[in-house]
């Protein structure tokens, strides 16, 4: 390995899985497995799966010695698969990589992997804080009792496994102590927060809680959210607490209801526009962004067409496109598939508008102040989840890393804002 002191974690895929790669990274250190290389695997795709595979065996070729750990996702669906390429040494399901003892010298057997589906607790090592960081990521639940026809997670995560209220609370109060300056609240489908609890709050309910009893916690950020998951509570938050910052990332995955159907999605286009509407109608600053799929099966001209329409009557602006890629053992697969010339082409035209939207947005601020959580030196997101670059940050302590810094908007480049300490 190139640094022969820490074991590296190579990370694909979800926030989630960044998130649970630093546990593991911290799990595998304090096991003593300073030469092994952990593979954080994703199974969203066959693209995904085989990059995957192509990493690992590039690695062991540069790391002949080293101990190779691969986990997550693709290692779930099938660890046999993993087990024999040349260099795994161990393959852990993803119940199993969060817990200590998998990575101890004598753990046993090379592949550790339960069913996920029978799954009904979350593991006890799942919140834990990144010490030192500007922005903490805190997993309030686990897996998805859905089931999108183009997704295996389900699969891979098993079901919906809700966090309590208070344990979240406790985690959140350590993270703000340590100096963390940010929370995001994440998970696979956090609208389906307390659904698998009696008298569950919903996800509108823990916000509360977590507001009323961390009066600390001054940044608060929700990670992607299903549009028909936005019930009343919930929605009233976004648009009325400052501390909720005023951006949301909603899960669309289509414009077209046709699509959205055969997706086995729970909303309809009228539902997303709706929702933007309305909080927009109530907080006019709010920035939204969406997933969405290109060239989905059997997606013509129109429908793509309502697609890309929907950008602009939504007003997304953080725009996150993923042309279409069959997953297999996905009903999706078996659906007639779009031309892959023209998936890349969709894909292309929905990056174009979202890109379009994102510097019309970067251009409204020009000549305005941002407050802006510096991740990097002179590098930051505003409140409004828009990347700034300080001009000229200096040594103050006003620019060090983790503070939250007035930030005159001078300009943008297309893609960031460009300012000056205020």
């Amino acid at each position: 390995m190139s640094d022969g002191a820490h074991p590296r974690v190579v990370t694909f895929g979800c926030r989630m899985n960044a998130y649970e790669s630093e546990l593991m990274r911290g799990h595998a250190e304090a096991a003593g497995m300073s030469d092994a290389i952990i593979v954080n695997t994703c199974a969203v795709t066959a693209e995904a799966e085989r990059q995957v595979r192509q990493t690992i065996r590039k690695l062991h070729r540069e790391n002949p010695d080293a101990r190779i750990v691969v986990t997550g996702c693709a290692a779930q669906l099938a660890p046999e698969r993993y087990a024999t390429m040349e260099g795994v040494t161990r393959v852990l399901g993803n119940r199993e990589k969060m817990d200590p003892a998998a990575y101890a010298a004598d753990a046993g057997e090379t592949i550790r992997v339960t069913d996920i589906m029978t799954a009904r607790e979350t593991s006890a090592h799942l919140l834990e804080g990144f010490e030192g960081r500007s922005r903490a990521f805190v997993q309030v639940q686990q897996g998805c009792d859905h089931r999108c026809t183009f997704c295996i997670i389900p699969f891979a995560r098993g079901p919906n496994r809700s966090q309590t209220p208070e344990r979240i609370a406790r985690e959140i109060r350590g993270l703000i102590a340590s100096g963390v300056a940010e929370i995001v609240l994440t998970g696979v489908d956090i609208t389906s927060y307390g659904a698998d609890m009696a008298d569950g709050p919903g996800l509108g309910g823990l916000v509360r809680h977590l507001l009323d009893e961390v009066p600390e916690m001054t940044r608060l950020r929700l990670t992607s959210l299903d549009p028909v998951g936005v019930d009343d509570g919930l929605f009233r938050l976004l648009v009325s607490e400052p501390r909720l910052l005023p951006h949301l990332h909603l899960s669309v995955q289509a414009g077209d209801d046709m699509i959205l159907k055969r997706m086995k999605r729970r909303h309809t286009r009228a539902d997303v526009v709706d929702l933007a509407h309305r909080l927009r109608a109530e907080r006019p600053d709010i920035a939204i962004g969406a997933d969405i799929i290109a060239g989905f099966p059997t997606e013509t001209d129109e429908m793509f067409a309502n697609g890309l329409a929907l950008v602009d009557e939504a007003e997304i602006t953080h725009l996150h496109v993923f042309p279409f890629s069959p997953r297999p053992g996905t009903p999706a697969a078996k659906m007639p598939q779009v031309k892959g010339d023209v998936v890349k082409e969709r894909a292309r035209a929905l990056r174009d508008a979202g890109a379009r939207r994102m510097a019309e947005l970067l251009q409204g601020w020009v000549g305005r102040t941002a407050r802006v959580l510096l991740e990097n030196p002179g590098q930051g997101h505003s409140d409004h989840y828009l990347p700034v670059k300080l001009d000229d940050p200096g040594l103050t302590p006003a620019a060090s890393v983790g503070t939250v810094a007035t930030v005159a908007i001078g300009g943008s480049d297309g893609t960031s804002l460009l300012g000056t300490l205020a």
